[in-house]
């Protein structure tokens, strides 16, 4: 097959499909060209104005004509320049000037490729998180309202995969919300933590804006803070070098990473959970889970959540090199990099976020499944209480022990060598010696009186930690989520 020419639709090349397939319109665009060079130009007019309110000779007709093209951007011209000079930044500089020839002379005035890029890169990073913390505070809230509804319902838990104490329904999912407002704690701290890299040069040292103000460094100091308020930021970045420092990257993705963390560890738990029948996520009317065989329900929303938690895993790894080899004040091994993994990291949180939340609108839940479990291993849990009722009845500790081992093991011959029901307390029930509790076993036997203080912890946990943290994004949380894919 011969390759697409120029003039190919978008399906005749590759597509991301972060973007394509999965991701929001407005995570997209927070990591499209037209935010990236739009955001550009603001901060070119920033600049301006800044530098204009502290007394260069810049024209109010100058600042008004780049007011007027902020977003009028010739992306060919754009394109074209930059094939011919091969520099990006220059390339949008001609493109401003192109459509702003008043102000022509007084675009990038003092400062260097990294005033934009860099600054750039912090709204766009700090945007993300604004997009991304709403949606992860929408998802705790859907996952504490199943918990509260669920809290009572006693289910069978696991350590190693293997049968273990009971638990409530509610008190698994307190688990994974716990994880999630960790993960929310992280990522504001860590959009907290941004700061601007404001206007520094092309070493970090101000000197070309030194320069300009004739050593003025009041003025320069002045500049730094005019233009950092005007981007949104309380603060600026003391000392940098060309760039920003690439730990910050590392921290950025570092709490996205441990994000994904969390929602591989759910969605695996609730593919185990399908597995065992006991609860399944959301599955629509005409959806096929099998080309093959019509009647399976497949986690398809599960898989692909722990499928691109994965990805995002690992893209933690590209800030940790890239920040270990910048030499000195800068080198440009970091750019390219930096272009796929920033975004990919906040695209494929988005997504998976999205598609959490889609799940947890839409939990199946089967309690006589659950409670069929439950009463197949709760025979073997309850021998300790039913020991205790026998020795208050007058029996001996020892002998009971013994009779129950016996018992016990003759039932799990029956359920792992014959495939049978476990008949443990149908056995006690025939033994004359248990005739003295025989009133109390169906007592001994409530799955509620297995489950400690699971209600309670669940009660107090939604009410003391996780729906407080919930509050500063109530007006911002989401809508159902629908998945188009």
């Amino acid at each position: 097959m011969a390759a697409p020419g120029a003039e190919e639709d978008v399906f005749g090349r590759y597509r991301s499909p972060l973007v394509s397939r999965y991701a929001s319109p407005e995570m997209g665009f927070n990591f499209s060209e037209r935010r990236k060079f739009g955001t550009w130009r603001r901060l070119w007019l920033y600049l301006a104005q800044a530098e204009k309110s502290l007394g260069l000779p810049i024209t109010d007709d100058q600042i008004q004509e780049m007011e007027a093209n902020l977003d009028n951007i010739d992306f060919k011209m754009a394109a074209e320049e930059e094939k011919r000079l091969r520099h990006d930044v220059m390339a949008h500089v001609h493109t401003f000037a192109h459509c702003c020839p008043k102000a022509a002379a007084i675009i990038h005035l003092g400062a260097t490729s990294c005033y934009v890029g860099d600054n750039t890169d912090l709204i766009v990073l700090r945007d993300g998180f604004n997009l991304l913390l709403p949606k992860l505070a929408t998802v705790i809230s859907r996952l504490a309202d199943f918990a509260e509804q669920y809290a009572d319902l006693p289910t069978l838990g696991f350590t190693h995969y293997q049968p273990a104490q009971l638990t409530t329904v509610g008190k698994r999912c307190c688990l994974w919300i716990q994880d999630l407002c960790m993960d929310l704690r992280n990522l504001e701290r860590a959009r907290d933590d941004l700061r601007f890299r404001g206007v520094k040069g092309t070493t970090g040292t101000q000197a070309s804006f030194l320069q300009l103000f004739e050593g003025d460094h009041d003025k320069v100091e002045e500049l730094d803070r005019l233009v950092t308020v005007k981007a949104g930021f309380k603060q600026a970045y003391l000392v940098t070098g060309q760039t920003y420092s690439r730990k910050v990257d590392v921290e950025v993705l570092s709490v996205l990473a441990s994000l994904g963390a969390s929602i591989h560890k759910i969605c695996t738990d609730i593919r185990l959970l399908a597995n065992l029948k006991e609860i399944e996520e959301p599955f629509e009317t005409d959806q096929i889970g099998s080309s093959a065989m019509p009647y399976k329900r497949n986690p398809m929303r599960s898989e692909r959540c722990c499928s691109l938690a994965r990805h995002l895993m690992t893209l933690v790894l590209n800030p940790l090199h890239t920040a270990s080899v910048q030499w000195f004040e800068r080198t440009l091994d970091d750019s390219a990099n930096r272009r796929v993994c920033l975004a990919e990291a906040f695209l494929t949180a988005d997504i998976i976020l999205s598609t959490l939340q889609n799940i947890s609108e839409g939990f199946v839940v089967y309690p006589k499944v659950i409670e069929r479990r439950i009463r197949q291993e709760l025979p073997f849990m309850a021998t300790e209480n039913i020991i205790m009722a026998m020795v208050k009845a007058g029996g001996n500790r020892q002998d009971c022990h013994e009779k129950i081992r016996i018992l016990s093991q003759q039932a799990a011959a029956v359920v792992k060598q014959e495939g049978g029901d476990n008949d443990l307390i149908a056995r006690i029930r025939a033994d004359p010696y248990f005739s003295p509790i025989q009133g109390q076993l169906e007592s001994l036997l409530e799955p509620t009186s297995f489950t400690g203080r699971a209600s309670q912890q669940v009660a107090r946990f939604l009410k003391e930690e996780a729906r407080p943290m919930l509050t500063p994004y109530q007006s911002k949380m989401g809508v159902k989520m629908e998945l188009s894919l």
